[in-house]
């Protein structure tokens, strides 16, 4: 078992310049955690550069490590949960493996994606104790939706007593929780509501993972003004692109490469940079590559071309942060 000493080198810089009023005891500084010296502010994406681990379910964790390291990759967003590289229920036994052999060839795991929405679901604490040991940064939250029987407006008196519950446990296991804004009819899609449950909450324990593309796709031009709201509790980022295609009569999202959509990428990048938003980019890639795409555990294509599209992506967003000045 690797060594999980908490001197290996930090993925995230500080957060407590856009916190709210820090804890009376604040937890001890550690890799990636978003408690850091706010002295300590890295640039854009030293959190790690990551691939969002559901695309190579068809690896297991050690030949997914070693083909994200030679793609260049600098981190993984690891699923932990349902059908993902850790089970929920063997998250005690496995994550601490499947951890080390991602850093075990110079990789990090700065954040990880689980189905966690309850506070109080019994699998709830064990995965963020066991996170929280292994210095994990971050953790997207599963999704949730609003309760048709009482409505919108009930429906986010609860989130937001719940959000509380969670912020607490986060805190106790020094560990974010991120919830990702998504299209759709569920909390969050279009920004502000998620920003009302948010808003009065340490964004060092609670936040939003942002996600240009279904913000994109919910706001039109308008998104610029949820992510102004969000800004302080933003702390990792996806990142993929798309445009919207009439398929049987309906018009739906057709994702594509990273730059061939309509993500203004440069107008995004020049809004993180203006409002210090750091932190761990995930790259997703839902375009058609042969089930990587869905999460799949086999191919219908070589290998190699899904590892290729992997690798363009990578090479665009650094090319991407480099112009905007946020990477060297």
């Amino acid at each position: 078992m690797e060594d999980f000493s908490l001197n290996r080198r930090a993925f995230l810089g500080s957060l407590g310049a856009l916190a709210v009023q820090p804890p009376t005891q604040p937890p001890t500084p550690r890799r990636g955690n978003p408690s850091a010296s706010a002295s300590a502010v890295p640039p854009l994406g030293a959190g790690g550069l990551c691939i969002f681990s559901k695309h190579l379910h068809w690896l297991s964790v050690p030949e997914m490590a070693r083909e994200v390291a030679a793609l260049g990759f600098e981190g993984v967003d690891l699923t932990v949960r349902k059908g993902g590289h850790v089970a929920p229920e063997r998250v005690a036994e496995d994550l601490p493996v499947a951890v080390a052999a991602i850093r075990k060839v110079g990789l990090e795991v700065p954040m990880i994606v689980t189905d966690i929405t309850d506070p109080n679901h019994p699998a709830t604490e064990a995965l963020l104790k066991t996170a929280g040991k292994l210095d994990i940064a971050h953790y997207r939250m599963g999704w949730i939706d609003y309760d048709a029987s009482v409505g919108v407006v009930k429906s986010l008196d609860g989130f937001r007593k719940r959000f509380e519950k969670l912020a607490k446990l986060n805190q106790k296991y020094n560990i974010q929780g991120a919830y990702q804004n998504h299209s759709g009819a569920r909390l969050g899609a279009s920004l502000w509501d998620l920003w009302t449950v948010i808003r009065d909450l340490d964004p060092r324990w609670i936040g939003c993972q942002y996600d240009v593309k279904h913000a994109v796709a919910e706001g039109g031009v308008s998104w610029v003004n949820g992510l102004e709201i969000l800004k302080n509790h933003i702390k990792c980022l996806d990142i993929k692109d798309f445009h919207w295609a009439k398929k049987d009569g309906k018009w739906q999202h057709h994702l594509v490469p990273l730059g061939e959509g309509m993500v203004d990428y440069p107008l995004y990048l020049s809004l993180l940079k203006k409002h210090q938003i750091t932190g761990p980019m995930s790259i997703h890639y839902e375009f058609p590559l042969g089930g990587a795409d869905t999460g799949k555990t086999q191919l219908s294509m070589p290998k190699e071309q899904v590892l290729a599209a992997f690798k363009k992506d990578l090479n665009t967003l650094q090319t991407m942060l480099k112009t905007a000045g946020l990477r060297a």
